[in-house]
């Protein structure tokens, strides 16, 4: 391995003798400067494995020189070999404060100065060689990471998938009812992380009514209050099928399957909760998910126009809904419009 010295040194002599000494070695490509301005210029600007720098120098002393260029990006931890004429315990501490490595008091007796010029490359391959197996392993982490999150969500398409065979909801309902719901997170100024959990966890909602009776989920038309009694109990099964995971994602799953029929002012259901006392998961999404539903065509219902539905859930703010979460999903108007336009179903037919 060859390793690249800067020596910065006023001293002409000084700089041969170094350089000298440095190539003896037989691993050392040298750079020198006779002057602290121009030699520390290029120490910023350039990747070195060691610095050599004299400590009286006349624009920048050696201390001055060292502090400046530990302050740059990347050089802190590049070893800093320090030559001085003085011997005061005082000038060297200093000089450790402004980052200093090791020193060598003139004369410099040159087998003293080989050695520890060895030991300081040494050094820094060893410290270079640890940073770039840290390196290597975060980005073993990340791929790791990013392998559950995929199984993970693999997961959680099945699941949604699984509903799907039984709920007269499309696979498209989902995947819009879920980008709404991002949207009005991104809206209300959520954290970037909860943001995306929520975009992966709302597909989730209605996976409860994997245990609900055909003669009900798949019923034409209105359903009766005794049949609409057991309809409600789909939001706890959902919370049941979730609950207990370690995921973050399955389990704000369960937390939206058991809340997203909630209504803002206490009235909804299986809880009862009102206002801000709804998890915000659940406001959110349900106003994604009745927005999606209303515009949607189902076995027992033609779809809404757009206008109609944007009617009725701004209607419904402070009573079914979330007002801020109204408000958000209307203010990304265009969004939504798009979102509706990349998931569609196929021969949607709209009613007024």
């Amino acid at each position: 391995m060859t390793y690249k010295v800067l020596i910065v040194d006023d001293a002409e002599i000084n700089l041969i003798l170094f350089d000298a000494l440095l190539k003896r070695m037989g691993n050392c490509e040298t750079v020198k400067f006779s002057s602290a301005v121009d030699g520390l210029a290029c120490a910023k600007r350039d990747n070195f494995d060691l610095i050599i720098v004299d400590y009286m120098m006349p624009e920048l002393n050696g201390m001055e020189f060292i502090a400046e260029f530990r302050q740059t990006p990347g050089r802190e931890d590049i070893p800093v070999l320090m030559i001085t004429a003085n011997d005061q315990k005082q000038v060297r501490y200093r000089a450790l404060d402004a980052g200093a490595t090791d020193f060598l008091t003139k004369p410099v007796d040159k087998i003293e100065f080989m050695a520890r010029v060895n030991n300081m490359l040494q050094l820094g391959a060893s410290r270079k060689v640890l940073a770039d197996r840290a390196t290597w392993l975060a980005e073993e982490v990340r791929k790791a990471t990013f392998q559950i999150k995929e199984r993970e969500r693999e997961t959680v398409i099945r699941l949604s998938k699984a509903a799907e065979y039984r709920d007269p909801e499309t696979g498209s309902h989902i995947l819009r009812m879920a980008h709404y719901s991002e949207l009005i997170a991104q809206g209300m100024g959520l954290p970037r992380e909860d943001c995306e959990l929520l975009l992966e966890a709302a597909p989730m909602h209605d996976i409860g009514k994997v245990g609900i009776a055909d003669n009900i989920l798949l019923k034409p038309g209105r359903l009766t209050p005794e049949e609409f009694e057991v309809m409600k109990h789909h939001a706890k099964f959902g919370y049941d099928i979730l609950k207990g995971s370690s995921s973050r994602v399955l389990q704000s799953g369960a937390a939206i399957a058991l809340g997203h029929h909630e209504k803002f002012d206490g009235s909804g259901y299986p809880g009862g909760l009102k206002g801000e006392a709804i998890p915000i998961f659940s406001r959110i999404v349900a106003v994604a998910d009745v927005f999606d539903a209303l515009t949607s065509e189902r076995p027992y219902k033609k779809a809404w126009s757009i206008e109609r539905a944007s009617e009725h859930i701004q209607a419904s703010a402070g009573t079914h809904f979330d007002p801020h979460c109204v408000a958000t999903f209307f203010s990304r108007w265009d969004q939504v419009r798009t979102i509706q336009q990349r998931f569609r179903d196929d021969d949607v037919t709209t009613v007024v």
